[in-house]
């Protein structure tokens, strides 16, 4: 009787270390992209450092950037 316990606590301790991982990938691979890309700043003709601190994009955002933001991701 002994045995059927200990394989239950195994079975049921290995069944919840899978489903954390299990969740832990999902909220890896379901993370939302940047709404931002490179071809907005195309399509605009504005650099990524028109609305963003660091030239490259990215960061906080600029004047323009709070502003585009504001305006419901528009060029004001």
């Amino acid at each position: 009787m002994m045995k059927s316990n200990s394989l239950r606590s195994y079975f049921l301790a290995g069944t919840g270390t899978a489903a954390f991982a299990l969740i832990g990938v999902i909220c890896v691979l379901a993370g939302r992209p940047a709404l931002a890309t490179e071809q907005f700043a195309k399509d605009t003709g504005k650099s990524c450092g028109a609305c963003h601190t660091a030239a490259a994009g990215g960061g906080p955002l600029t004047t323009l950037g709070e502003k585009f933001h504001a305006n419901g991701d528009k060029l004001p």
